[in-house]
């Protein structure tokens, strides 16, 4: 099992990525991404300091830790030009914070992380058939959350993504250490 969707002390998370990475192995998964929450403020503070870690972590431990980022919040006309700057900053996984029923995140924001070519959708709420269908063509995957709130359209995410084909991925959002699942727990 690999969770591509975490969260460390470099946003709201609670734990430094070297405790994030080895209660994630504990669980039993084989891959992690850091993903904290980014835009222009931090986004040049945030990337590089996970891709060190995950360099150092990736010498020394089983479980393989890519460094990415949540693009959270952003405006949707600058999205395009944030998800580009995470790559070039060494992010391996860019993940936009899609217009989930739990936050006031701003409207077009699902379809405009789509065009710019995010490799994750997250917690994409009520998204439409046009974006699905978009998400499918560009692949990228739309996220199944463990998190709650986040995770009150799972169902609606789950039954478009599989009529259009979309990929989909099941991430836990993860702040804390009580939010990280293992495979069992993913299950149900």
């Amino acid at each position: 099992m690999i969770d591509l969707h975490t969260h460390s002390i470099f946003s709201d998370g609670v734990l430094i990525p070297s405790e994030l990475a080895r209660r994630a192995e504990h669980k039993g998964l084989k891959a992690l991404a850091i993903t904290d929450h980014g835009d222009s403020s931090n986004i040049d503070f945030i990337v590089p300091r996970i891709a060190n870690v995950a360099d150092e972590l990736n010498s020394v431990l089983k479980i393989k830790i890519v460094p990415g980022i949540e693009i959270t919040h952003v405006p949707v006309p600058l999205i395009a030009g944030t998800v580009e700057k995470a790559r070039s900053l060494g992010a391996k996984i860019v993940i936009v914070h899609g217009e989930t029923l739990a936050e006031p995140v701003a409207a077009g924001t699902n379809m405009a992380a789509i065009e710019a070519g995010a490799d994750i959708l997250a917690h994409p709420g009520l998204i439409n058939e046009d974006e699905v269908k978009a998400a499918r063509s560009r692949n990228v995957l739309l996220e199944i959350s463990a998190r709650a709130g986040h995770s009150l359209a799972n169902g609606h995410v789950a039954k478009l993504a599989a009529k259009y084909g979309a990929g989909m991925v099941i991430n836990t959002d993860s702040h804390a250490p009580s939010d990280l699942i293992d495979r069992e727990s993913a299950i149900i």
